[in-house]
């Protein structure tokens, strides 16, 4: 099969278009369409509802405190939104989510006006980094918003602004991520955005990553260039163009200091560069070195026994020469197969089947091969002449601070009141009293790695607020202890997945969070303190990715972290066994996704697929696998970064066997025999692209979905497509969505018309099978939507989102909305039955809140029209009546269950009874059949419901 499968690839020849960047006037104009889209949306008066989790947070990338009263701040999370607090933290509010993205890079402060600066899009370069839409100005504290320019800078840096002229503002562009670009560099504005000027551009692979402001004199200013050059398969993170610039004109001009004579490093293998100014001379650098280490003089004692390196100077002569007991102690202490000991290991050198340094191979993988990191790293230095010279603060080597990540990281800080008092943030965050010759880890137990923003309060020695990959930390001991501000509702889901539990639950992977899972109606409140009980679960670290629930028993779950590592977890017993496939001895290692594709047969859920870049399949739940394929993917290429790669599988579940997978360089293949052959059937799509979803349909044997996603070349179309065949022929049904690359596509579970899509931006549905598409968006702001999922008992909708957890919708009537619903001029949803309750307006205490009752009465009307609403008792009294403007679409009438004045005066005038009054002033109605009339569009219609 392998060999036949190498012939078919050689055979075909792939397009290699050139992918071009979206333009940010496409940008622009979709940003309207997306406008009028929500305003004429038929849905957008169906409510989704955030859910959480918020305890474990997501990524903040800013903060911005009130020094006068640091109570009063603000936190911006990379794909999140602004939220604002002046209560310590204790609670936030968003004050971004009526604009149209969520993603930021920083925020700058004018606090006696009330002015807010946004730069949007991350200013880190993660994997998940979104692009924004440029600069977003408030000047009433975040009530409104307007954008005042840089559309095409996508990533911002850094904005400082004059404090004593909230319209001068600085801003470092980072420009794209993935492409060149030239709005980046530093742009000036002295008119409060009405008008731009780029004062410093080096080229375009060079943008701002950092600007810093002498705390006495806004002329003085600072700005960190980096050369990046990020790919899907590459990260260059340093080069020339790397440095750092000077302004003493508040940012008009410039000059280079990072000059050769300066101490400062300078060439190639200049990084990523934090700045911190603590007066007019003296100014921190945090530098990200990517110049290699000097190699040590230090021979290291060897370790008793054999070592991975051994094997790969080895001779096959002198492997057959080693002793067979220190072999078989090196196969079981690493894990070898129990078919590879030293007899048969032997055996197979001897044959030439395998040479000895394929044992060293085998130990590693095609993801651990990709990074060479002897790198200097994290370095300080300090300049005490306004940046003239250089001093290198720290001797040693600072590890473990940056890892191989430093382009995530490179931010110092220092405190106001004492020039020799560092904060380095990385992994830990770290702290120097020393000016950064010496360090200590301020990393306390309540406190999540990963760390971007640090502020110290100059007027309280030891408070600090600090913003990491797990949200917000405060302390008042200088890190000796921290408390978290964790309420925003924030999470980084890149997978979701639900079981079949009354309630049931919802699972999903977050970005640096691990893997949460919790039942769908727990309300997010701080009650949880109190108990000890937080509703949500975590049952996983490292980087959360995708989760399958076995359908028969909720307590086998199958989910991992980054790049493959998957485990079969048996929430019961408390157990986990770790199911990545190994490649055979001798092969070349597995290449793993950073999300590995997993997937529970819909036909045995004994029966787990997993994709490296080939297909592997288990027929025992992980515990042993076969690989079903040869490559599925184009390859791979030379990088830093795993890459050809399989991103999505889908099994039919009309039947065993027929397979897709799509991988992240854009090749779409089907199997019908289980992976005896298999087929391209990509050939005719855009070619090149991530394969974001590949969906065999539910409703129709031949139909499969796919969606392709360009975000990794900064293209932004939404590509979506449908096959009737099988893949043999594709259909574009992309249709009215605005641009904006698209994560997942899912069909309804009860109509196949209805299709449900979530992009970079946003959620939308189809009711005509992609024929045109409606935003969805009631109640979730404009976050990337990565990951969806239907509850098909209880006709749920979740949508992961990565920024701002899990919503919830009830699509119960989006499922009826057919072809005939659409042709009336009005039509009525049945409604359900509810449960009569003495407890209906009353509390236990004067203290306490009544418990009230609710009915969705929900219609669907063909245009906007003035609707009367009447409740009728079963004997035709009117114990309620209003008046609804509708929407064109679906409207919901929500309704209290309880009588009009007028309509208890007329009731009590039939029926000779007591209708109490609650302790809320309401009265209710009583235990009995009911008809709600609702009448206007030149038509009416009446529907029934029971107080049982």
């Amino acid at each position: 099969m392998k060999n036949s499968f190498l012939l078919l690839l050689a055979s075909i020849t792939i397009a290699s278009a050139q992918i071009q960047p979206t333009s940010s006037q496409k940008v622009d104009e979709s940003l309207v369409a997306k406008k009028v889209m929500e305003t004429n949306s038929l849905v957008k008066n169906i409510p989704l509802k955030n859910i959480g989790p918020s305890v474990m947070s997501g990524r903040v990338v800013d903060l911005a405190v009130n020094e006068n009263n640091p109570t009063e701040y603000y936190v911006a999370y990379a794909s999140g939104g602004l939220w604002y607090t002046n209560n310590n933290g204790n609670t936030f509010t968003p004050v971004m989510d009526e604009t149209q993205t969520q993603n930021l890079g920083d925020i700058a402060v004018h606090w006696q006006s009330g002015t807010i600066w946004v730069g949007t899009g991350e200013n880190n370069s993660s994997r998940s980094s979104y692009a924004g839409i440029g600069v977003l100005k408030s000047t009433d504290k975040g009530k409104t918003w307007q954008h005042v320019g840089l559309s095409d800078s996508h990533h911002i840096g850094r904005i400082v602004v004059n404090p004593d002229n909230a319209n001068e503002v600085t801003v470092g562009v980072t420009g794209h991520l993935y492409s060149n670009n030239k709005e980046r560099g530093i742009y000036k504005t002295t008119d409060g955005g009405k008008t731009w000027k780029n004062t410093l551009f080096i080229n375009d692979k060079t943008g701002i990553i950092d600007v810093a402001v002498s705390p006495n004199n806004y002329n003085i200013q600072y700005a960190a260039a980096w050369q990046k050059d990020r790919k899907a398969w590459d990260f260059i993170g340093n080069g020339e163009g790397s440095g750092i610039y000077k302004s003493t004109d508040a940012g008009s001009t410039w000059t280079k200091i990072s000059t050769p004579t300066s101490g400062f490093p300078t060439g190639d293998g200049v990084g990523r560069i934090g700045l911190a100014v603590f007066d007019d001379n003296t100014v921190y650098a945090v530098h990200d070195s990517q110049f290699r280490r000097e190699n040590s003089n230090k021979k290291e004692e060897k370790q008793a026994g054999l070592s991975k390196d051994d094997f790969k100077t080895l001779s096959k002569e002198q492997f057959l020469d080693l002793n067979d007991k220190d072999l078989n102690e090196f196969l079981k202490t690493n894990n070898f197969h129990e078919k590879y000991r030293a007899a048969n290991v032997k055996q197979m050198v001897r044959s030439n089947a395998v040479k000895p340094t394929d044992l060293a191979l085998y130990l590693e993988d095609a993801n651990s091969m990709l990074f060479d990191t002897p790198v200097i790293g994290a370095e300080v230095y300090r300049s005490d002449d306004g940046g003239t010279s250089w001093t290198k603060q720290n001797e040693d080597y600072i590890d473990d601070l940056f890892y191989s990540y430093g382009y995530y990281f490179a931010q110092i800080t220092v405190d106001p009141t004492n020039v020799d008092a560092i904060y380095l943030s990385g992994v830990p965050i770290i702290s120097s009293k020393d000016g950064g010759k010496t360090y200590t880890s301020i990393n306390g137990d309540n406190v999540h790695s990963d760390h971007h923003a640090v502020w110290v309060n100059p007027n309280l020695p030891g408070h600090l607020i600090n913003g990491n990959d797990g949200g917000v930390n405060t302390s008042y001991d200088d890190g000796k202890n921290w408390f978290k501000n964790n309420s925003p509702i924030v999470g980084q889901f890149y997978a979701i997945a639900v079981d079949n539990e009354k309630p049931y639950n919802v699972y999903g992977g977050l970005q640096d969070n691990g893997v949460w899972m919790g039942p769908h109606n727990a309300e997010e409140n701080t009650e949880w303190q109190q108990t000890g009980q937080y509703p949500w679960k975590s049952i996983m670290g490292g980087d959360g990715m995708q989760v399958q629930v076995d359908n028969r028993n909720a307590n086998i779950v199958y989910t991992g972290y980054q790049f493959g590592n998957y485990f079969r977890i048996d929430l019961e017993n408390e157990t986990r066994n770790y199911i990545q496939p190994k490649h055979e001895l001798g092969e070349t290692p597995y290449r793993f996704n950073w999300q590995s594709p997993i997937l529970l047969s819909p036909h045995n859920q004994d029966i787990l697929y997993m994709g490296s870049n080939k297909l592997h399949r288990s027929l025992n739940k992980g515990d042993t696998w076969e690989t079903i394929s040869g490559d599925l993917t184009q390859g791979g290429k030379k990088g830093n970064v795993a890459f050809g790669t399989l991103a999505t599988i889908s099994e039919s579940p009309f039947k065993f066997g027929l397979l897709y997978t799509g991988s992240d360089d854009g090749i779409i293949q089907r199997t019908e025999n289980g992976g005896g052959t298999w087929n391209i059937i990509s050939k005719n799509l855009p070619q090149n692209l991530w394969v974001s979803r590949v969906i065999a349909s539910k409703h129709q044997k031949n139909r499969v979905y796919a969606t392709l996603n360009g975000y990794r070349s900064d293209d932004f179309t939404p590509y979506i497509y449908v096959s009737e065949d099988k893949g043999a022929t594709w259909k574009n049904i992309s249709a009215n969505i605005p641009t904006s690359a698209v994560n997942v596509i899912i069909e309804d579970t009860e109509n196949e018309k209805v299709l449900f899509v979530g992009t970079d931006n946003g959620l939308y549905v189809s009711l005509n099978g992609g024929t045109s598409w409606e935003s969805f968006q009631n109640g979730m702001p404009n976050v990337a939507v990565h990951d969806l999922v239907i509850q098909k008992e209880t006709k749920h909708l979740l949508v992961g989102t990565h920024g701002r957890s899990i919503y919830k919708a009830d699509i119960s009537a989006l499922q009826n909305m057919t072809t005939e619903v659409l042709e009336k001029a009005l039509h009525t949803y049945p409604l359900e039955n509810i449960k009569h309750s003495s407890r209906w307006g009353n509390s236990w205490s004067s203290w306490s809140k009544a418990s009230t009752p609710g009915l969705d009465i929900t219609f669907y009307s063909d245009s906007d029209d003035v609707y009367q609403a009447k409740i009728k008792s079963s004997d035709d009294i009117v114990v309620s009546e209003t008046e609804i403007i509708a929407d064109k679409g679906l409207n919901i009438l929500s309704y209290d269950l309880a009588f009009s004045k007028i309509g208890k005066l007329n009731y009590l005038k039939k029926h000779k009874t007591e209708l109490k009054q609650a302790d809320n002033g309401s009265t209710y109605l009583p235990k009995g059949s009911y008809v709600v009339e609702i009448k206007g569009n030149g038509t009416s219609e009446n529907i029934t419901f029971e107080i049982e």
